[in-house]
């Protein structure tokens, strides 16, 4: 009896997905629930397991194709002694070739997929006359969406190109090397550009004195780790500072819908993660609620997470706010850019001893820089200034945090 591999349900909005790396071999045993295949999708990457023990027979999709839910990935058959399979059935992605033809070849109605065709006809809209991004060209729920959420007064800007063809021959490609984007990092391209075109993105800068939050974390940081088991970090000290003055000034944790101001009053705040395959952003769910022991064990958890590709759509999904720390890569300063459709981006940046006048005499202290971008649209220059000096003072005396002032 044989068992199907297919792809499974991958999150809101996620229609398709690419083999990345198949774990397991044509002609292999398997164990229940045992990880066959990686996929990666614009988000995360994640595993399908076995759902029965038995050989691994067949590979219909392989390592670079592109998939949508429910495609058939593969076969299992039970017991040891399965027929051994074909060797073509690994060789090559099944779906590769039909993507080289023309986008005629399938029916109009075979253009759109259900969940675009639903959210369509719920507005009084002509699927067919949208222009697909999904594979061979198909219609997607976001597809939809955006033609709906695009001003109808306004004429259609141009598509921004996604990626350059390749410009012919080129005088030294033997000394290069031609790598596919993965789907993670085209995603965050997408993200970052349209973080440019949508958001009047602006970046104010402030420094701030790490003197007494080094002398307290160091004063207390063996305590902290006997008691709550995890190391006290100044990550905590900046999340809790953030909220204090995202309390205060509740634009900062707003986002634009349409022509709605939509302020949160809870505080989801991701923290950027930097991993070999790219920039993700888990998020610290309800962080006001959380002691400083439990913001430093939901990050180290995240982090553990992100390194080992285990993040799921839950723990990457929502965020109402984002801090991103370029300094423990060396950053001195940076404007970092706004995790759509969030208002506003914390950069921390490297600590560094530097001379400052302190009552009118120059001292050496150890400085950091921080910047905070905004979409001016809805924050002004006065409440980003306000935010910054907000955090500058919780961290230059951490006591404020404690007692919320």
């Amino acid at each position: 009896m044989a068992t199907e591999i297919k792809v499974p349900t991958l999150g809101e909005s996620v229609t398709e997905a690419t083999v990345a790396r198949w774990l397991k071999k044509v002609g292999e045993t398997v164990q229940v629930d045992e990880a066959l295949v990686e996929l990666e999708t614009d988000k995360v990457t994640l595993e399908v397991n076995a759902a029965a023990a038995g050989t691994l027979t067949e590979i219909v999709a392989g390592e670079g194709a592109n998939v949508a839910v429910g495609a058939l990935l593969g076969t299992i058959s039970a017991g040891g002694a399965a027929a051994a399979p074909k060797p073509a059935a690994a060789a090559a992605p099944a779906p590769a070739p039909v993507a080289a033809q023309a986008p005629v070849a399938a029916p109009a109605a075979a253009g759109v997929m259900p969940a675009a065709r639903k959210v369509a006809e719920d507005n009084g809209v002509d699927p067919t006359t949208l222009a697909g991004t999904g594979k061979d060209g198909r219609v997607t729920k976001g597809d939809v969406i955006q033609h709906l959420e695009t001003p109808k007064a306004a004429p259609a800007p141009a598509p921004a190109p996604k990626a350059a063809a390749p410009s012919g021959p080129r005088s030294k490609a033997d000394l290069e090397e031609r790598v596919r984007m993965s789907r993670l990092r085209q995603r965050i391209a997408e993200r970052l550009k349209e973080a440019q075109d949508t958001a009047a993105m602006l970046t104010t800068f402030n420094e701030v004195d790490m003197t007494n939050v080094i002398a307290m974390r160091n004063q207390l940081k063996d305590a902290f780790e006997k008691k709550h088991g995890v190391k006290l970090g100044f990550m905590s000290f900046f999340v809790k500072a953030c909220l204090v003055a995202l309390k205060e000034l509740p634009a900062v944790n707003a986002e634009i819908d349409g022509t709605d101001l939509v302020y949160k009053n809870y505080y989801d705040i991701g923290v950027a993660v930097g991993t070999p395959q790219g920039l993700v952003v888990p998020v610290v769910r309800d962080a006001d609620k959380l002691s400083f022991a439990g913001v430093e064990k939901t990050i180290g958890e995240l982090g553990r997470k992100a390194r080992d590709g285990k993040l799921s759509m839950e723990d990457l999904s929502g965020g109402t706010f984002t801090i991103s720390n370029g300094g423990v890569y060396g950053s001195l300063m940076s404007t970092p850019i706004l995790n759509t459709p969030q208002s506003g981006i914390l950069g921390m940046h490297k600590t560094m001893d530097r001379a400052v006048v302190i009552n009118g005499k120059v001292e050496v202290r150890p400085m950091m820089y921080l910047a905070l971008s905004y979409d001016h649209r809805i924050i002004d220059g006065r409440e980003a200034v306000t935010f910054l000096v907000r955090v500058k003072e919780c961290i230059e005396n951490p006591e404020r945090i404690l007692l919320d002032v």
